[in-house]
């Protein structure tokens, strides 16, 4: 139960790993997951010009000056004197290896001619000098070169496969990492086709033409008790030797970083969600002819060098010159970034050294400079120096290597006409940020404008905008949306000038309404207060009339009251006159009717 619990790091370490001998070579270790099988023979076979002498050699320097294990180099083909001219344009200086005991170069010269098969035929002549050569420099590591040349004119088929074995077997007990290179056959591996059946790993070397452009390959055939590398991976061999390109060894495991760097165009970082693109991402800027794509790409690089980083220029189309003067015609001095050392140009045709050749040179100039920003103008161009699936794979191994780095990188991309959304290479998918370029032809006239079609992991804007190329730089202006449809150039300024007029007028006629509500007003506070004047008068009139008839009711009733006073009761009547006149008038013809009568 335990033992089916265990992780995969636990189970791995109970199985012992093939101990491997460093090669020092570029690439080569790490698709060999270390190096060559330690202490067993490696066959390197290719054609005439693969490579296989100074694969060996730089196997055998690299183990004596970085890892300190001395080497012998048994060549029967080139003598020692030759051998040191031929490497000495690679940097290496053999004689001094080989005086300081670093390295012994031993020439075994076999003349064709002069070999005969007569009886018995063996190595013992070979297995001695090796043997002397191995104890005088304590080598760890032996090169024969080539092979084939010690079976010249041997035809017996069963003697040569028995002297290979034995050859092979001699070097595993000496416990010495040997590289034996071998010339390639028409139909097998080597020339014999037995070599590759008796070494512990096998590795071809090719050299090949393709639209007139050489490119040369390596394959791991085979490598007993390790993982390897299936591939075929471009190599190169310049004067620093050979570097293998690998295509899938770099993985994605590169950091994604949120910090953002400006795009040198204000308008465009708001597009961007305000801020710019993130550092360490990669940008497309695609677009016809004349769009303004390496406008764009100069603002980007003038942007870093005004903030003190460096950027890496690669032209593929133009010279530093020329790239220079034309980006003076919209204001950006890319001339005083060059001086001041923070802006470094690397100008070169995709078809002068080919794919592998451009994108070691590209790998060893980001090395050098150290650029914290990268621009690629164009990478359509580089179909013409390979076929779209070599393209997309340099490609996508020089993106890795920028984000593993964390350069922030913009390319530019030529589209053809009708195909805006489209490139010669499929290289959309690696992109972080694709800025589309168009041109809009209304009126005769042909305007350019912008659209970002996708920027991972930020809110970008979805609309389209137009900019111009001025004086000062790139100009983002927003284009005319509405019943008429998108209007750029002098199409949007007329629109603009219309609506403009169309705004006036009813800015116009709205002040006109404006006055007459305040002249309607001023009338009508005139009646009002015309009206409350007139009824102020007739409220102080109705006031008087009103006080006037109150006053008479008062001295009415005044004089009522009076009359009741004067009023008294007669003498022997215990009631009261009346109040009123009539009542008492009755009440006195009832009662005192003689007085009546002498009235009358």
């Amino acid at each position: 139960m335990l033992n089916r619990t265990r992780t995969s790091t636990e189970r791995k370490s109970t199985h012992p790993t093939l101990p491997k001998t460093p090669t020092g070579i570029a690439g080569l270790d790490e698709i060999t997951g270390g190096g060559l099988p330690r202490g067993r023979p490696t066959l390197i076979c290719g054609s005439a010009g693969s490579g296989k002498t100074v694969f060996a050699m730089e196997f055998l320097v690299h183990g004596a000056v970085k890892f300190g294990e001395p080497g012998v180099f048994m060549s029967f083909e080139e003598p020692a004197g030759d051998l040191a001219q031929n490497v000495a344009s690679l940097g290496f200086d053999l004689p001094d290896l080989v005086a300081r005991k670093r390295l012994a170069i031993d020439h075994v010269r076999l003349e064709r001619g002069e070999i005969e098969e007569t009886g018995e035929y063996d190595l013992e002549g070979i297995f001695v000098r090796l043997d002397h050569s191995i104890d005088a420099v304590k080598a760890r590591r032996v090169v024969l070169d080539t092979v084939e040349s010690l079976f010249t004119g041997l035809a017996n088929a069963s003697l040569l496969r028995s002297e290979l074995r034995r050859l092979f077997q001699w070097l595993k007990d000496r416990g010495v990492t040997a590289i034996v290179t071998g010339e390639r056959g028409e139909a097998t591996l080597t020339r014999h086709g037995l070599e590759e059946y008796v070494s512990d790993a096998v590795i071809l070397l090719d050299h090949r033409v393709h639209a007139q452009t050489s490119t040369r390959r390596l394959r791991i055939v085979k490598y007993r008790g390790s993982m390897h590398g299936t591939n075929e991976y471009p190599f190169l061999i310049d004067q620093h030797g050979i570097s293998v390109l690998p295509e899938t060894s770099l993985g994605l495991q590169h950091e994604a970083s949120t910090e953002r760097v400006a795009t040198g165009i204000k308008r465009l970082d708001e597009m961007l969600g305000g801020k710019g693109y993130f550092r360490g991402s990669s940008i497309l800027v695609s677009g016809t002819a004349g769009t303004g794509k390496s406008s764009i790409a100069a603002h980007f690089a003038d942007a870093a060098c005004r903030r003190g980083a460096r950027c890496l220029y690669f032209a593929h189309e133009e010279s530093p010159k020329q790239v220079i003067r034309n980006m003076r015609s919209i204001g950006i001095d890319l001339k005083s970034a060059e001086a001041k050392g923070l802006l470094r140009f690397h100008a070169a045709r995709p078809t002068l050294q080919g794919l592998e050749m451009l994108l070691l040179s590209m790998y060893r100039a980001i090395e050098a400079f150290k650029p914290a920003v990268v621009v690629v103008d164009p990478i359509s161009n580089l179909i013409e120096a390979g076929t779209r699936s070599e393209v997309s794979a340099m490609l996508i191994r020089l993106v890795d290597h920028l984000k593993r780095q964390g350069i922030t990188a913009l390319f530019t991309s030529l589209s053809q006409a009708g195909e805006r959304e489209a490139t010669d290479i499929v290289v959309v998918s690696l992109m972080d940020t694709w800025a589309l370029l168009s041109t809009i032809e209304i009126g005769g006239e042909r305007n350019r404008a912008i659209f970002v079609l996708k920027s991972r992991g930020m809110n970008h804007s979805n609309q389209v905008s137009e900019f111009v190329l001025t004086d000062h730089g790139v100009r983002l202006v927003d284009v005319y949306v509405g019943p008429e449809g998108v209007l750029t150039g002098a199409a949007r300024q007329a629109q603009e000038a219309r609506e403009q007029a169309t705004a006036v007028a009813r800015k116009q006629a709205i002040e006109a309404q404006r006055r007459g509500l305040d002249v309607q007003r001023q009338v009508m506070e005139a009646e009002i207060v015309t009206l409350r004047a007139r009824f102020g008068a007739q409220t102080a009139e109705t006031s008087t009339v009103i006080a006037e008839e109150e006053g008479l009711g008062r001295r009415l009733e005044q004089d009522r009251k009076a009359m009741a006073e004067r009023r008294r009761v007669e003498p022997g009547n215990d009631r009261r006159l009346p109040r009123r006149a009539s009542e008492n008038g009755r009440h006195m013809s009832r009662t005192t009717p003689k007085r009546q009568a002498d009235v009358r």
